[in-house]
């Protein structure tokens, strides 16, 4: 079997784990006034991911909701088993100060939270999914694996959830800005939208009716991957952005802190669709950079980049697995030698970078150390930059060896240390302190 078969096949069967089935396009569950459904490679978009024309002022604000049917539920005592779901819109400020609408969903847990304090809260920030609006983790809970012909969307998210809905830990999942909501591209790793979106979801959770977490619940980040740079990026801007959201504790597991570095590490790995999906978030934050991509960018480019706008992970591993961004430009040069060319670029990137705000709350920095598609040198300088500005950090390297795929040397730590960052997290829930080892990092690998 070739590399990108299976790399898709293990995250098929690791969906086919949590229950899921392969389905066909889902239809809407009821179209918002005003509003019609869309269609993403053969997948419908549910009216309800269609923003109104007119956004409240405050973050965190609730635009709509509506029921969500969860794929693996089971009926019990006093409601369904791991609890009941709901889909949400909220509104949000993007990395330009404009309002945007963000969806995403909250599970209220049938289990009881047997930890200190009220029952707490815990915003998931996803891993990468893809650009295309069918990807958006919400839809992801009611259907973790999708395969219709024309996309392969793989909701591996859901184990996250589930691990902390057995826990009685409410869980809020944000779908990030642009992702399922069709009125503009998903603005993939930018590290302001991601940072709103998170710390917003938790604010539109506190607001929902039927939900048992209040202002005094303790609030908790857990994100992976892209997920984890958006958690990074949450814990640094809440004491500005939301001071009314307390941290108990974040958890960013392999965050891409330094773009730059991360550009340069997927382009022609398994991953390399994922340039395309950085680029077009650029250009959607920052139009500004439209004419150097025009310079740059050669008409097999222009149009990679159109398909992967629509694309979900798998997609993206059967049609640009392995690809060189050298294919995708007009004098040769990969995105890394055109980053380095131009200031603006650079500037453009700088502004990404994560660590060089210290966050008000605890943090807990994973990342593997064969970890060469997120690469573990940049995250584990995210944990010192953070270190020096007298953050508490816990640093934890996961020692596996690599497997000569940069996916698999991605994934394996999330799976590995997964259940310790849960077990970390609900810890800092419980009210119970952290003990940063920030001392001892000149030691760690």
């Amino acid at each position: 079997m070739s590399p990108r078969p299976r790399m898709l096949a293990a995250a098929i069967a690791a969906a086919l784990a949590l229950g899921a089935q392969a389905v066909p396009a889902a239809a809407g569950d009821g179209p918002a006034a005003g509003s019609a459904a869309t269609t993403s490679r053969g997948v419908e978009i549910p009216a309800f991911y269609t923003p109104p024309s007119e956004l409240p002022h405050a973050d965190g604000t609730l635009i709509r909701s509506e029921p969500l049917p969860l794929a693996l539920s089971l009926p019990g005592l006093d409601g369904p088993l791991p609890g009941r779901a709901t889909r949400l819109m909220y509104k949000s400020t993007d990395a330009n100060g404009e309002a945007v609408a963000v969806t995403g969903a909250y599970i209220e847990p049938a289990a009881k939270w047997r930890g200190d304090g009220p029952r707490p809260l815990v915003a998931v920030a996803p891993g990468t999914m893809g650009q295309g609006d069918q990807c958006a983790a919400s839809m992801a809970l009611e259907h973790p694996l999708r395969l219709n012909g024309q996309t392969v969307s793989v909701g591996y998210e859901d184990l996250s959830v589930y691990r902390l809905l057995v826990r009685g830990v409410a869980v809020v999942v944000t779908d990030y800005v642009g992702l399922g909501t069709t009125d503009r591209l998903h603005t993939y790793v930018n590290r302001v939208d991601g940072a709103h979106a998170v710390l917003d979801a938790v604010r539109a959770a506190r607001s929902l009716g039927s939900a048992s977490v209040t202002s005094g619940s303790r609030v908790g980040l857990f994100g992976y991957s892209q997920g984890g740079g958006a958690t990074a990026a949450a814990a640094e801007l809440q004491p500005s952005y939301a001071p009314d959201v307390q941290l108990a504790g974040t958890y960013a597991g392999a965050p891409p802190a330094d773009l730059t570095e991360v550009t340069r590490a997927i382009d022609g790995g398994d991953l390399a669709g994922a340039l395309g999906w950085s680029l077009n978030g650029f250009l959607q934050t920052e139009p500004a950079l439209r004419p150097i991509a025009d310079r740059y960018i050669n008409a097999a480019g222009q149009e990679a980049l159109k398909e992967l706008s629509t694309m979900c992970v798998g997609d993206a591993l059967f049609g640009y697995g392995g690809d060189s961004s050298t294919g995708w430009t007009k004098t040769g040069q990969s995105l890394g030698d055109v980053i380095r060319a131009e200031p603006a670029l650079q500037a453009f990137l700088a502004k990404q970078r994560i660590g060089s705000l210290k966050p008000g709350s605890p943090v807990r920095v994973a990342t593997g150390v064969s970890d060469d598609l997120v690469p573990h040198g940049q995250a584990r300088r995210l944990a010192v930059d953070w270190c020096d500005k007298g953050a508490e950090v816990t640093y934890v390297p996961v020692l596996l060896p690599g497997v000569g795929s940069g996916l698999l040397n991605h994934f394996a730590p999330l799976l590995t240390d997964q259940g310790n960052a849960i077990s970390w997290l609900t810890g800092r829930l419980s009210g119970k302190p952290a003990d940063s080892n920030c001392w001892s990092m000149p030691v760690q690998p």
